[in-house]
């Protein structure tokens, strides 16, 4: 009689429990993401009080989040390359030593000119900071089912940085004060420090490259010129002068920089890698995307202060759903990976995102049915749709470039995120009432989100990033 060979089991084997030191890594990851989005929208319903203490304008509260986001994403990509350079450990201690002396120094500013330099150091401590988190992820988890895992978590704690933000910037400034939004910072930014430095090994770089420093100039030149060149528009129009001078040097600056990188031998944004489908289908559906959901925050916390009569922590409160469903739906995101694949899930998360805007637009009065029930839309379609997005734009990228790749995708959506708000702000000034501003605003959300998936289907091929099977 012939021996039976055992037949092999088709079930998965479950992979082994993680390392201390991997599993240290991923909450150190996951911890440098939420602090980087939870000050973006911390400050949100602080605003009111930091400009009734420091004279404050309109335009200058804007400039108090617009610093931030403007930093942050003009410096995101030569925070992604010096993480290729100089190794993942000295740039994230040199990004989170810079955020917490900033945010210290922001805590006990006495001016508006000083608060809105605070913030703008904030945010390029945070630019060098958040590209190497996700830099550390696919270095440390090898593509799969641990990586994928490892992005949910990463996305899941960064998107609900920003309800958690909103929740606690209520608490803090109706029962504290407005300085404590920042301060609140620096321990965490001493704890980040302090871990890096023991979790995180040493990396050498494998070939010597310099920073291309013309190239960073010229793209950080030109953003923040759009981004001004946009605030301008609320008070002067689009087709004046004080508009259409920094537009156009900011266009100017950009077709600069891209020409520099075309003829740079070591440039910041290698061009080859913008014509990769997976790199460029990503950052402009993470540009859009970033447009959207930057907005939703700050037209929802206005729309319950100025409009509902909320107070700082009844609305902070009324954002805890929305955190609550953002983890939770981020947390799905692998289980529905390994049923849908990348680019249907994508589209599936803009279509609920593309539901929850056109609810909201309807602006009705009370909390269920007017900032409940669209506002989980919208952060179940924002949180399913990002992990397979960082998975795409990161699959088949060499080690060498990883940083930028991760630089490229948290710039995008940043700089996304400021132009958008920038724009939809001028949008709704130009309505006859806040409210019917705000619904202007999400109706163009909207009408982006139907660009994103349009981009999704066009741009990303079948099977982006690896089929559900592999995912």
């Amino acid at each position: 009689m012939t021996a039976q060979l055992p037949r092999p089991s088709l079930a998965p084997t479950p992979p082994p429990p993680l390392s201390r030191k991997a599993t240290a890594v991923l909450v150190l990851a996951c911890l440098g993401q939420f602090v980087g989005v939870l000050d973006a929208s911390i400050v949100n319903l602080a605003l009111p009080s930091m400009g009734a203490e420091l004279g404050l304008s309109s335009t200058g509260l804007q400039w108090v989040v617009n610093a931030y986001v403007l930093a942050f994403g003009g410096l995101l990509l030569l925070g992604g390359r010096a993480s290729d350079l100089y190794g993942e450990r000295r740039v994230f201690v040199v990004g989170a030593s810079l955020f917490t002396v900033a945010s210290l120094l922001g805590g006990i500013a006495t001016t508006p000119t000083a608060l809105i330099i605070a913030r703008a150091v904030q945010g390029m401590g945070v630019a060098v900071l958040a590209p190497t988190t996700l830099t550390i992820l696919t270095t440390t988890f090898p593509k799969g089912r641990r990586r994928t895992k490892a992005i949910a978590s990463w996305t899941a704690v960064g998107a609900a940085g920003g309800a958690v933000g909103a929740a606690l910037g209520g608490l803090i400034t109706q029962y504290l004060s407005w300085r404590w939004t920042l301060l609140v910072n620096v321990p965490i930014g001493v704890a980040l420090v302090i871990t890096a430095l023991v979790v995180i090994g040493r990396r050498l770089p494998g070939e010597t490259r310099r920073l291309d420093v013309l190239g960073t100039i010229l793209v950080t030149t030109g953003l923040t010129a759009l981004a001004y060149g946009t605030v301008q528009t609320h008070e002067h129009g689009w087709v004046s002068v004080p508009a259409l001078l920094p537009l156009g040097s900011g266009a100017l600056a950009l077709a600069a920089f891209l020409l520099v990188q075309s003829r740079t031998a070591q440039p910041l944004v290698p061009l080859g890698l913008l014509r990769n489908r997976l790199v460029a289908g990503s950052s402009i559906a993470t540009f859009l995307m970033g447009a959207i959901f930057m907005s939703m925050w700050y037209f929802l916390t206005l729309h319950m202060q100025d409009d509902l009569g909320y107070s700082p922590v009844q609305a902070g409160f009324a954002f805890v759903p929305h955190a609550l469903m953002l983890v939770a739906a981020s947390r799905a995101a692998p289980w529905l990976l390994h049923r849908m694949g990348n680019r249907t899930l994508i589209v599936a998360g803009a279509v609920l995102g593309l539901a929850g805007l056109l609810w909201q637009a309807r602006m009705t009065e009370d909390y269920v049915g007017g900032i409940l029930i669209p506002g989980l839309l919208m952060c179940a379609g924002a949180a399913v749709s990002q992990p397979p997005i960082a998975i795409v734009g990161t699959a088949g990228i060499d080690r060498a470039d990883s940083g930028l790749v991760s630089g490229l995708l948290t710039a995008s959506r940043t700089v996304g995120g400021s132009l958008g708000l920038a724009a939809l702000v001028t949008l709704a000034a130009t309505q006859a009432n806040p409210v019917q501003g705000a619904s202007a605003a999400f109706l163009v959300g909207a009408g982006l989100m139907v660009v994103t998936i349009a981009v999704v289907l066009l741009v990303l091929p079948r099977g982006a990033g690896g089929t559900p099977a592999t995912a």
